[in-house]
């Protein structure tokens, strides 16, 4: 039995491609939280502004400044709504990347269990190997030892 693990190569490319999925998850994480700011943001904007429609409707308004409003709340709205889309859309893939991260770390997982008995192995190997050769000169120290 020799002491190098064979599937060493493939260790190391799991490991690499764990690494790398790990990486990619974060950036998606980082990404879908930044989107969601975002749309806060809008959402927050859009409850400001509304208040102010309200203030200033109360306050008595033309019908021009009336149309301004509630076209720009329009459009607020709308852009919330695109904003939700692109939300989900990164969530999706942020769901995406973590099941890929899952499927290298149970990959990598099974190369180093793999990697492990394979040490395993040779360390027994090598411990039968050790007491054989202390048997050995043991047995040649001894006088009157039958052979």
């Amino acid at each position: 039995m020799t002491a190098r693990f064979h599937l060493q190569p493939l260790l190391d490319l799991a490991q690499t491609r764990t690494d790398d999925a790990a990486r990619k998850l974060g950036e998606l994480v980082a990404a879908e939280r930044d989107l969601e700011q975002k749309l806060k943001l809008l959402e927050d904007y859009r409850h400001e502004y509304h208040e102010r429609f309200v203030q200033a409707a109360r306050d008595g308004l033309t019908p021009d400044a009336w149309r301004n409003y509630s076209a720009f709340i329009g459009k607020l709205d709308d852009a919330i709504g695109a904003q939700r889309k692109v939300v989900e859309q990164s969530r999706t893939r942020t769901a995406e990347g973590q099941q890929a991260w899952l499927a290298q770390r149970t990959k990598l997982k099974a190369f180093d269990t793999l990697s492990q008995r394979h040490q395993s192995a040779v360390n027994r190997q090598q411990a039968r190997q050790e007491q054989k050769q202390s048997d050995e000169h043991a047995a040649r120290r001894t006088p009157g030892t039958e052979e």
